[in-house]
């Protein structure tokens, strides 16, 4: 495999005072000129600790281990490298050379769109469930250089010989904790099984407590080069509070806070939780739409993109459906429901808070839940403000930014009812539909068709 080839920007001179230039940061690290003048591009500069820490064992060829936790930056901790490892070679034929693997299919969407501005000529690809199969068997029969995928997707592809794994000598393996929580690391072994050992393997994971990624790590890394950064950033990055409130308050607490300006993700414990959360917020005016398993992907890759470009302001998850978010500038995340266990309460929060921003953790409890979201919020070991609160209170605002509600009357209707004339409608005004929500039509009415988008 060709080494990268790397900067010299540090042994020029200044042509008006001949003094040596400091090379930018990320030519330090040993990536190539035209990465470092790409990553100028996307206004980014500044190596993250676990970027600079791993990206020169990863480009020297070391296997790595790195523990670090969701948006720490681990993405182009690992994707950097082997962009610059497989440059200069062509791509083959249903043989990727480079592969990532993601636990979740808007993780591996979401890599993908995160390297695609350093790619620089190599032909990425993404295997996920819930998505044509021909279409990425075709793109593979085209050839593509770095593949990411899902366990179980790329596993179809190998079985139907779409796939092959013989060619791949760089393999990322991308949230192992969250691959062990899902049951996939079996399905991972045996991919990797099937990929040359003598291949390169970079492996990250937010925690390394668990056996099965130990195991993992003692029978395909070689001799790796472990790098760990603050492994809960976002419990001393986020402030928590507990927000104490009668189970007949909550609906209307929830909303005020909905209804904030703003990114607001709000976790439920269930998909019907979810959908029904969805629907008294909408009902409330607010541009708000659900995620979870039960969705079809292109719901779910559209709803995410709606929330991530504004259209939705707050958007609904269950735990699941949330391994995949990774959105910019979540100021807030709420937990509707308090989450099963401590690892999820972490999980959730790190939503908000990430790379080194600050964010603020809700936790709506009601009187019986009490004990419960003390025992979990101690075991996650994270300093909690509590609340008395009831709708309108000021502490709630001054929390969370939370603001009445616009009303039903804000949510988009039909421009022309056919069931009255302009200006005269009959009943209450028809729920319309947040970009990327589920509203279905109300029982008795003609579905109104959609426009192109």
């Amino acid at each position: 495999m060709p080494e990268p080839t790397t900067s010299d920007a540090g042994s020029s001179a200044d042509p008006n005072t001949g003094a040596l230039r400091t090379p930018p940061p990320f030519a330090r690290l040993g990536l190539p000129v035209l990465t470092v003048q790409a990553l100028r591009r996307e206004g980014i500069t500044e190596p993250l600790p676990i970027q600079a820490a791993a990206v020169p064992d990863a480009l020297a060829g070391h296997d790595v281990l790195g523990r670090a936790p969701t948006g720490s930056g681990k993405t182009l901790a690992f994707g950097l490298p082997i962009l610059a490892r497989l440059a200069g070679a062509p791509a083959i034929v249903r043989a990727p050379r480079g592969l990532i693997l993601a636990p979740t299919r808007e993780l591996a969407l979401q890599i993908e769109r995160a390297l695609e501005p350093f790619a620089l000529g190599l032909r990425l690809g993404t295997a996920v469930g819930g998505m044509p199969l021909a279409r990425q068997s075709e793109k593979l029969q085209r050839g593509v250089d770095l593949l990411i995928a899902t366990p179980g997707r790329l596993a179809d592809l190998v079985e139907q010989g779409a796939a092959v794994l013989d060619a791949v000598r760089i393999t990322a393996i991308d949230e192992a904790d969250h691959m062990a929580d899902f049951g996939f690391l079996p399905q991972v072994r045996r991919l990797l099984d099937l990929i040359p050992r003598d291949g390169q393997r970079l492996l990250f994971s937010a925690t390394l407590d668990d056996d099965s990624v130990q195991d993992l790590v003692r029978r395909y890394l070689r001799e790796p080069v472990t790098h760990s950064v603050a492994a809960e950033p976002e419990t001393t990055t986020a402030t928590h509070h507990l927000l104490f409130v009668e189970v007949a308050d909550k609906p209307a607490v929830l909303a005020e806070i909905a209804a904030r300006e703003g990114r607001t993700l709000l976790f439920a414990r269930t998909q019907y939780g979810a959908e029904k959360l969805t629907r008294r917020l909408r009902d409330q005016g607010i541009r708000v739409a659900a995620l979870h398993g039960g969705k079809a992907q292109n719901r779910r890759i559209r709803t995410l993109e709606a929330f991530a470009d504004g259209n939705i302001s707050a958007l609904v998850a269950t735990d699941i459906a949330a391994r995949g978010i990774h959105v910019d500038a979540i100021s807030l995340v709420v937990h509707a429901d308090p989450p099963a266990d401590a690892k999820d309460y972490v999980h959730r929060a790190g939503r908000t808070a990430r790379a080194g921003a600050s964010g603020t953790v809700i936790t709506v409890v009601t009187p019986d839940q009490r004990a419960e979201v003390a025992a979990l919020t101690g075991a996650a070991g994270v300093q909690v403000v509590e609340h008395t609160v009831r709708p309108g209170d000021r502490e709630i605002r001054r929390l969370t930014g939370a603001r009445t509600p616009p009303g039903p009357a804000a949510v988009e209707a039909p421009a022309s009812p056919p069931t009255a004339q302009r200006g005269h409608h009959r009943g209450p005004v028809a729920r319309g539909r947040a970009r990327g929500g589920d509203a279905k039509p109300s029982p008795g009415r003609r579905p109104r068709r959609r426009p192109a988008r």
